[in-house]
């Protein structure tokens, strides 16, 4: 048998050679292209940025509307040793839906808006556009289109799917009940006497027609003004199931835009509303 190589055979040899190169080539190519796995490991150990609680915590001192007379009750079942030689402590709570930091469901103030355990997490969890008009407020600020205008002169409009949270300063007096609803007073007469910023009419009606939000919070009782007689901008939101934030808090800890909101309410069947807690998150500066 002839052992030398043909120049055929040297050159379907070198073609093999060549034709095996490439293949691996191709595949380190490909598999250097797929996406690693998303490692979101940063968000919950904070070192991707950091969270901020904008919730007021429920207790005896919890700020309720004037007619949700009953507030927040925590009566104890039980709170030390067992017979059996281990510490347990349990309790049962009663509070209306709309007192401290709360959800406004869309059916609050709209025939057939979505239910509290009927929204969805996209109008629960998205960017925030956080916009502070603290510096013009007074008991009965009407929070203004030109002041969202504005703000987006500075920032960019809001985009699509945002959560807008307002800023009014009016947190720093949740520990003055007087103070922060206008009225000492109770009950049904109190309402009349309600002072504290909120959204105007035409405010509302503007972002329902010019910007596409998803929620909207407020550090103050009410996303209407405390003399609001008829809950314009309640309506006028609700009925385009845009839910409500209020009595929320820590605003002055984000910044204008950048932020990412997580609103997670008790889920209440059929519910109006119900506790909120309500947090975001703040990544990190790049190269921090």
């Amino acid at each position: 048998m002839d052992n030398r190589l043909s120049k055929r055979d040297v050159f379907l040899g070198s073609a093999r050679s060549r034709g095996a190169i490439l293949f691996i080539l191709v595949v380190a190519i490909i598999s250097s292209c797929q996406a690693a796995p998303a490692d979101y490991t940063g968000v919950f150990d904070g070192t991707a940025g950091r969270w901020v609680d904008l919730t007021h915590p429920f207790a005896e001192s919890t700020i309720y509307w004037p007619t949700d007379t009953v507030g927040f009750q925590l009566e104890e079942l039980a709170f030390g040793p067992t017979e059996g030689g281990w510490f347990y402590a349990s309790y049962q709570l009663a509070s209306a839906e709309h007192g401290g930091t709360h959800l406004d469901a869309p059916i609050h103030f709209a025939d057939g808006g979505l239910t509290n355990d009927e929204i969805p997490l996209s109008g629960l969890i998205g960017p925030a556009a956080v916009v502070d008009v603290s510096s013009r407020i007074d008991p009965d600020y009407l929070i203004s289109v030109e002041d969202l205008t504005t703000w987006e002169a500075a920032n960019g409009e809001i985009q699509d799917g945002a959560i807008l949270l307002i800023r009014t300063g009016w947190s720093d007096r949740w520990d003055d009940h007087t103070a922060y609803l206008g009225t000492n007073m109770t009950g049904e007469e109190a309402v009349a006497q309600l002072h504290f910023p909120g959204l105007s009419e035409k405010l509302a009606q503007w972002l329902v027609d010019e910007r596409g939000i998803v929620a909207l919070g407020i550090d103050t009782p009410s996303i209407d003004y405390g003399q609001s007689a008829d809950f314009r901008a309640h309506v006028i939101l609700y009925r385009e199931n845009i839910s409500g934030f209020e009595n929320i808090t820590n605003l002055d800890a984000l910044p204008a835009t950048g932020s990412f909101v997580v609103a997670l309410p008790m889920k209440i069947e059929g519910g109006s509303g119900g506790p909120l807690r309500i947090v975001a998150f703040i990544p990190a500066e790049p190269g921090s």
